[in-house]
């Protein structure tokens, strides 16, 4: 994880409550759903250091659909950056495309000046 991401993921896990894992072992799973029960989510540490993040199923759930959902989303942004950017060079496949670059190739272009880009080109 990098230094930024890391930092952000300590930032909230620093609003959580805490439990060292001794705790957790001297008070059994009972215990620690009834902590969880309570505190809603439960951070559990080793030496004062982060280990992990006890949180309901129901909200693991929600936590997973939400990701699902996102990465959708970027599936579909994708997609439609695919299929516009197969559009755009599906003009090699045009019978002339060959006898058109050729002659651009051949015939000096006239810039004065400026740079010559975009689909029309």
């Amino acid at each position: 994880m990098s230094t930024s991401l890391k930092s952000v993921a300590l930032s909230h896990l620093e609003r959580l409550p805490r439990a060292p894992a001794s705790d957790l072992k001297k008070l059994g799973w009972r215990g620690v759903m009834k902590a969880i029960r309570s505190k809603g989510k439960l951070l559990v540490t080793n030496h004062d250091e982060p280990e992990a993040v006890i949180i309901p199923a129901a909200e693991y759930d929600a936590l997973m659909q939400v990701v699902a959902q996102s990465e959708a989303r970027a599936e579909l942004a994708l997609e439609d950056l695919r299929q516009s950017f197969d559009k755009r060079l599906s003009v090699l496949q045009d019978r002339s495309a060959a006898t058109r670059l050729r002659s651009s190739m051949s015939s000096r272009i006239r810039l004065g000046g400026k740079v010559k880009v975009g689909a029309s080109f």
